[in-house]
């Protein structure tokens, strides 16, 4: 496969083929470095060398009836993970100035749920009318669950700039992971927040026994959504879910193949490396820069991560620079 010839296609504003993103991820561990450098030339042209850093704060923990196998927030799982209700519109806004500390870009609150009520919503929407108020260039996601066209429309009419909402898989895989909601519902959210006029942020997890296919297919389920950030996580078992204890399938090498692959089918959409970098990526981090531009730094919902300052390293180390407030 000509690489290049690919990524040429697609700086011209052509695209990929199925077949073309499936030998990505199928590319021998030899022309890694050739796919990787293809997906960077996409990267280069739609942001440069910037890296735009995000910070989460997990506003409602351990309290989601929902099943998803992979997370240690679903009441289902059976662990010691901390378990609150909303917080308030005061602890909220206090974890905003984190994300100012460390030139985050944007500050994300999600909350372990089905659908966000009256109360949550309010709270969420107080709080980023405050928080714009105290920092009118930071941007704000959240992550609240199923969405309706009212509620979404009062998310934004408060200063949220972007929603997250996963579709986690493809089509065909998604009944492995969930049961207790289906693959329409979340592709319905997903349709709201961009038709409001929310920037939408949809990804997915890779390495729960999907196939290669099941990967294509999330990378063009995205694109046919026109998403605007895609965060890729890599699967880090956590206790109490049905993964834990199951080694993780991923090699770097693998993780970095999906990543370009990403790029590929998405080629404007802002890339995240998010959970599972650290453990999945491992010494090859500053690699994932090559397709991606964007991470989330000092740690994810319910397991830690690399602190800031290393993290920054790692950027400037491979001749990157963080993107900072407009």
């Amino acid at each position: 496969m000509n690489w290049k010839s690919i990524s040429d296609r697609l700086l011209d504003g052509g695209s990929i083929t199925e077949e073309e993103a499936l030998a990505v991820l199928e590319s021998p561990d030899e022309e890694l470095l050739e796919v990787v450098q293809a997906a960077y030339r996409i990267r280069k042209k739609y942001f440069g060398k910037s890296v735009a850093i995000h910070l989460l704060q997990n506003v409602k923990s351990g309290k989601c009836p929902e099943d998803c196998t992979f997370c240690s927030q679903s009441t289902r799982a059976l662990n010691d993970v901390e378990r609150y209700d909303m917080q308030t519109v005061e602890k909220i806004v206090e974890g905003a100035q984190a994300a100012v500390d460390r030139n985050a870009k944007r500050y994300c609150m999600v909350a372990s749920t089905r659908a966000p009520n009256p109360n949550e919503l309010e709270t969420i929407c107080t709080a980023t009318i405050q928080i714009k108020q105290k920092h009118p260039h930071l941007e704000i996601c959240s992550s609240l669950g199923l969405l309706t066209e009212e509620k979404a429309l009062k998310l934004k009419e408060a200063g949220v700039n972007r929603f997250n909402h996963n579709l986690e898989t493809s089509r065909n895989f998604f009944p492995e992971v969930v049961t207790t909601h289906d693959f329409e519902e979340r592709i319905n959210t997903a349709r709201i927040a961009k038709q409001v006029g929310l920037d939408l942020c949809c990804g997915g997890l890779y390495g729960m026994g999907e196939s290669l296919q099941d990967r294509v297919d999330l990378a063009f389920a995205l694109a046919d959504l026109d998403v605007d950030s895609v965060p890729v996580n890599f699967l880090d078992p956590r206790p109490g879910t049905p993964f834990h204890g199951k080694p993780n399938p991923l090699t770097p090498n693998d993780a970095l193949r999906a990543l370009c692959m990403m790029r590929f089918v998405n080629p404007t959409a802002e890339l995240r490396v998010a959970g599972g970098r650290e453990k999945t990526l491992r010494g090859l981090q500053s690699l994932a820069l090559y397709p991606a531009n964007s991470i989330f730094t000092s740690g994810y919902l319910t397991t830690g991560g690399q602190d800031y300052e290393t993290d920054k390293q790692i950027i400037e180390d491979a001749g990157f620079q963080i993107e900072m407030q407009a």
